[in-house]
């Protein structure tokens, strides 16, 4: 990656999974990372798709790596569906839940709990523990006519061992199911950069997005006008960030280089 100097940049917001780690195991050495960002004096929040960890999960996730930041800081699709979800219902109520507890107890916290029948919406999530059980109730409630929402449309998930099925792969069986595509609440769609801009205090030229993935971290930042970074230590490749239209602002082998050609 060449040395260039973007005196604009004040913030970055930055995805979690493929950038900072893969599940359990750090990419690189995260506390020397974020003491460079502060000495550089930018501020910083994570964004990520991953909707299977509560907001005190991934801050507790973190601090076993080493890292502590603030609740403020770090938002995921969970919570951006939530904030989705009470926009439209304000006093919360029943929703069906396809997904983790950690998605279930952002939910909880803002009014939301899980239910079989009489429900606002159908809200699907990355789920280890999916069954057909939880694909049948869901197919049955969309089908009559219950709205049906994703936190995000990533069809993979990196792990140490590889990829492995995401949101998107669940998305797509219940798509295929009951014919009616999902609302999308996270990347690429602006729900979460927007929550993150206004919490950061910066417009989006002054703002890089750091991300693995190009048609969700890294649409969502262009689409809203943000500078843009891929690291290769995820999922798309050098080849497709080449030929990715409009062209990214950097690539880089890891956010740690990234951050020191800046």
């Amino acid at each position: 990656m060449e040395k260039v100097s973007y005196r604009e940049i004040k913030a970055l917001i930055v995805d979690m999974d493929g950038v900072l780690w893969r599940d359990s195991k750090p990419l690189l050495d995260l506390p020397a990372l974020f003491s460079e960002i502060r000495r550089r004096g930018l501020k910083v929040i994570l964004a990520t798709n991953n909707a299977t960890r509560s907001i005190v999960q991934y801050l507790e996730k973190l601090q076993d790596f080493g890292v502590v930041l603030k609740a403020e800081q770090v938002i995921n699709s969970a919570q951006a569906t939530a904030h989705y979800m009470q926009k439209g219902h304000p006093n919360g109520g029943r929703v069906y839940v396809v997904g983790e507890n950690g998605f279930i107890d952002t939910l909880q916290a803002y009014g939301f709990s899980h239910a079989e029948e009489d429900v606002l919406a159908v809200l699907v999530s990355m789920d280890r523990g999916l069954t057909y059980q939880k694909l049948r109730q869901a197919t049955l409630l969309i089908r009559a006519g219950v709205p049906f929402i994703g936190t995000n449309p990533d069809r993979s998930f990196p792990t140490p061992e590889g990829l492995i099925p995401g949101t998107g792969a669940i998305l797509a069986a219940l798509e295929a199911a009951t014919d009616i595509k999902p609302v999308i609440i996270g990347k690429p769609q602006p729900e979460m950069y927007r929550i993150a801009l206004d919490r950061l205090g910066t417009s989006p030229n002054e703002t890089l997005v750091i991300g693995d993935r190009l048609e969700t971290d890294i649409a969502g930042a262009q689409a809203l006008g943000c500078h843009t970074a891929l690291v290769l230590t995820g999922v798309s490749s050098k080849e497709d960030a080449r030929s990715w239209k409009p062209a990214l602002d950097f690539i880089s082998e890891d956010v740690a280089t990234l951050i020191k050609n800046l």
